[in-house]
């Protein structure tokens, strides 16, 4: 773990805290977490909560296309295009932008204009901040309290952590936002100023993140619209909403449900509860055991039959000049882990703990 004053006061702690006086994690009641999550929504109670609501107002923004859908345009062609789109296409970007570029800097865009495109070529969601600067913390605090999603804390507990646990704290120093602020700089987002920040408790812009959701839902709209009609509009608009609400699962199943469910041979990494686990694997990329071992890199697939269409995206665009560099650990996996001998005979091994090397920032 980082031992870090900066780390753990990076977050807005909830009103049930991350730990009790023992140091021993705080598991909150069902009822706790959805307290907790309707008051961080409530904009009424504090402007700093924008955030918060502009999410939930996203989610909720989805539900008429569902319903469109399900009561007006139901059709199983349709279903298999919710299937692919959420699962296949909407995962997939999730670790190319989010995870791999936005949180790890595994890898660098040639032009701005690449990494805009990248950023929208899907349905918007999440808003990057509450990703990538809980994320940071999740690998310094893996499966300890103040991880903001903690499987060992329950399911619930990871579900509502987009509101409960992944705000950025509204009472940094200037010091301390301005090494916030570096997590998310490389990304495009407006960012707010440490007065701006004071004002509204988030390091991007409302109006930016505001402005560039509308216009990547007009735009998509448009696009599947002309494509296949108000039909397929509001499929492709439910597969979104889906992948949104059921994303925060893979938080929970990604580290065993807050149990130890390593494998020999395919779970290199014994330091926190990380798996390796075939769906998300395949669809998305999301080997995430080896990714803790490796966050830096741009591939996670390091294993015969680890399929990693992540990587594969990020490849081709380094291939055709739209990605300057990146970084692949995969030989550095091989030689550490697996060049002794055939992969079943090895012992488990420890992976190396998320240090000052990943944060990328010297004052940390």
């Amino acid at each position: 773990m980082v031992k870090s004053s900066f780390i753990d006061d990076l977050l807005y702690a909830p009103s049930y805290g991350w730990k009790d006086k023992n140091a021993a994690l705080v598991v909150p009641t069902t009822k706790q977490l959805w307290s907790e999550a309707f008051s961080r929504m409530n904009i009424f109670k504090a402007r700093s909560n924008w955030i918060s609501f502009a999410s939930f107002l996203m989610l909720a923004g989805m539900l008429p296309f569902f319903f469109l859908f399900l009561f007006k345009y139901f059709s199983w062609y349709l279903v298999i295009a919710i299937v692919v789109y959420s699962m296949l296409i909407m995962g997939t970007h999730g670790t190319i932008w989010f995870h791999r570029y936005c949180t790890h800097k595994s890898y660098g865009f040639s032009h701005p204009l690449w990494r805009i495109i990248t950023q929208n070529l899907v349905i918007r969601t999440i808003p990057e901040e509450i990703y990538v600067v809980s994320h940071h913390v999740h690998h310094c605090k893996s499966d300890e309290p103040g991880d903001p999603y903690n499987a060992q804390a329950g399911f619930w507990y990871c579900m509502l952590a987009e509101y409960n646990h992944q705000r950025v704290s509204p009472d940094l120093s200037e010091d301390a936002y301005k090494k916030a602020v570096h997590f998310m700089k490389h990304t495009g987002v407006k960012l707010n100023s440490y007065q701006q920040y004071q004002k509204w408790g988030s390091i991007a812009s409302p109006m930016y993140t505001i402005g560039v959701w509308l216009l990547n839902w007009s735009f998509w709209y448009l696009v599947f619209y002309f494509i296949g009609g108000t039909g397929l509009a509001c499929a492709l608009f439910t597969a979104a909403m889906l992948w949104f609400a059921l994303i925060r699962a893979f938080n929970y199943t990604g580290h065993g449900g807050g149990k130890e469910k390593h494998r020999d041979g395919i779970d290199f990494d014994r330091s926190n509860l990380s798996i390796n686990q075939t769906r998300p694997g395949l669809i998305a990329g999301e080997w995430h055991n080896n990714h803790h071992l490796f966050p830096g890199s741009a591939r996670a697939g390091f294993l015969p039959g680890q399929l990693d269409l992540a990587w594969v995206y990020i490849y081709a665009l380094r291939k055709v000049g739209m990605v300057s560099w990146y970084k692949d650990s995969k030989k550095e996996f091989l030689k550490k882990y697996i060049s002794k001998g055939q992969v079943s005979d090895l012992m488990p091994l420890t992976g190396d703990n998320y240090n000052m090397g990943h944060l990328d920032y010297e004052g940390l």
